[in-house]
């Protein structure tokens, strides 16, 4: 399939995006349209996940923004195509967005975006979790489509300064998940676990993100 004709079998643009990016919704159709076009030859996205890219990964991704904090340093780790991590930095301009991602051509995608869309709150990290303590402490981590809790919480955990947050999109297993990382979660003191869902009455399917505070453990 050419760009052309991915760009053609995109779904249709969901009411909802103009209300959850505002006056940044002419951005968010770039980016989604950028990833149709670019995202199969990348390796980043089926094509089958054409006639649900909106609903299911960006608006999945853009529902989570009013969760990181203002100005916040917030780490996407394995990045991938970008999502959350360049729908983050879209809807929230205000918040430093810093894209971990090992592999050299999905780092290239997200740079050579970034520059496509004029984002200046962006940076984008060439690294593996456990190796990217070069981008400094985070106030905020997340993640998604990347591993079960049990591995990603000691990968990501030690990158978040004690106080920050871990969020995490998940999906309907992810109370399995947490009880699995029961041992995980102790070792790296998080506190105040909880499951939120999110888009209700806006997406078909709910967006479930774990949420936990580093070092929060009383």
């Amino acid at each position: 399939m050419t760009g052309d004709e991915a760009v053609a079998a995109l779904e249709p643009e969901p009411v909802a995006a103009a209300a959850l990016f505002g006056d940044r919704i002419d951005l968010a159709r770039r980016f989604t349209r950028d990833l149709a076009y670019y995202g199969e030859t990348l390796g980043l996205i089926g094509p089958l996940e054409l006639p649900r890219l909106w609903s299911r990964h960006v608006l999945n991704s853009a529902v989570m923004a009013p969760l990181l904090h203002e100005g916040a340093r917030v780490g996407d780790i394995g990045s991938g195509a970008g999502l959350p991590g360049l729908v983050l930095a879209i809807a929230r301009p205000d918040a430093h967005l810093v894209l971990i991602e090992p592999m050299e051509r999905r780092c290239d995608w997200l740079t050579a975006e970034a520059e496509r869309l004029g984002l200046t709150n962006v940076t984008v990290l060439r690294a593996r979790a456990e190796e990217a303590f070069s981008a400094g402490l985070l106030d905020q981590a997340t993640a998604r489509a990347v591993s079960a809790l049990r591995t990603l919480i000691p990968i990501t955990a030690p990158l978040v300064r004690s106080g920050g947050e871990l969020l995490f999109l998940k999906g309907e297993r992810v109370h399995d998940e947490i009880a699995k990382a029961a041992k995980q979660i102790a070792k790296a003191r998080l506190g105040d676990v909880e499951v939120l869902e999110l888009g209700g009455g806006l997406l078909p399917e709910v967006t479930r993100v774990f949420r936990a505070t580093v070092d929060g453990a009383s």
